[in-house]
């Protein structure tokens, strides 16, 4: 099967109901030589946004158990679901390298703020759980996300050692829930700064998808905007990060990728920043940045020595507008 482009792998599977997305799902994989097994429970009910999809190869490169990528989705914590990662995750699952877990989580219309990262989490904890179910290497697993779901994969990588956010789902708390590495793509990362900011560059605190999360304006919800902040909990032992962000990102402003860089380097944690020059909001579909961000988790979690490239991108033209 030819690799699907970067930018349909985070998009949902639009114009289909949700069995049918499964079913195109499980056809694809089928064809991929990958096997899927769609929504296994993580909390301990039947809450459909609170499962995860995994995606292993029938041919594996070896004996070993296998590293593991989580997908988390974005969607301003409003939208989006697990399956919009789905031809990432049978992508990744087909090299025989890797296994995938598209993650899903509860959205700030059921639950707002701190549901989103318990889910996550909670989902952490149930891959090492079923790891030796699975064959997967519990001690290798990186999280991947864009947008909504940048922050939620930097929020893991921050809050390792964070109690108050660890939350108490699902019958898998004896296990950890940190994480070996972050590939984070256009995420939010301090909610005491807008995300987005006028022709003045004036600071926009009427955002929806914050309130949404944060359960009002992150001024009025300042608590929660810091917690929720994963440049809050940045600390020495945090893993390695790669963070791809457009320069031009009138969605969520490219400072907050320069924060949690700064941030991060200054904790002695590894951190690389690659710009996306002139990108707007959807840049990080430029198919490099899934060359890059695979090289990075190669580095970290199968010990391929490389030098990552953090040379700028350039942004790639959007597609004509529909009249």
């Amino acid at each position: 099967m030819k690799a699907l482009p970067f930018f349909l792998l985070a998009l949902p599977l639009l114009g289909q109901d949700l069995s049918a997305q499964k079913q195109n799902v499980l056809s694809t994989a089928a064809k991929s030589g990958v096997e899927v097994t769609l929504d296994q429970p993580f909390a301990g009910n039947t809450n459909p946004k609170q499962m995860v999809d995994v995606y292993v190869p029938k041919k594996r490169n070896g004996d070993k158990p296998l590293p593991v990528i989580a997908l988390i989705h974005g969607g301003g914590w409003v939208n989006g679901d697990r399956l919009g990662y789905a031809s990432l995750g049978i992508q990744l699952a087909r090299t025989g390298d890797y296994a995938a877990v598209g993650v899903g989580y509860r959205l700030s219309k059921e639950a707002s703020w701190p549901a989103q990262v318990h889910d996550c989490k909670a989902a952490i904890r149930w891959i090492r759980a079923h790891a030796k179910e699975y064959n997967l290497d519990a001690d290798k697993i990186a999280v991947w996300g864009s947008s909504a779901g940048g922050h939620l994969s930097s929020l893991l990588g921050t809050s390792g050692d964070v109690k108050e956010l660890e939350g108490d789902l699902g019958p898998n708390a004896s296990f950890s829930s940190r994480v070996q590495c972050v590939v984070n793509l256009c995420g939010p990362e301090d909610f005491t700064q807008a995300l987005m900011f006028d022709k003045q560059h004036q600071p926009i605190w009427n955002d929806d998808a914050v309130s949404g999360l944060l359960g009002g304006n992150a001024q009025e919800k300042h608590a929660n905007a810091v917690a929720a902040s994963p440049v809050t909990h940045v600390s020495k032992d945090d893993p390695p990060f790669i963070t791809f962000h457009g320069t031009q990102d009138q969605r969520v402003a490219f400072r907050h990728a320069e924060t949690i860089h700064a941030a991060l380097q200054k904790a002695g944690v590894p951190s690389l920043l690659v710009p996306i020059t002139g990108g707007a909001h959807g840049s990080v579909s430029h198919p490099e940045v899934k060359v890059r961000g695979q090289q990075f988790t190669d580095k970290i979690l199968r010990g391929i020595e490389a030098t990552i490239d953090t040379t700028p991108l350039q942004a790639l033209p959007e597609p004509p507008k529909k009249k």
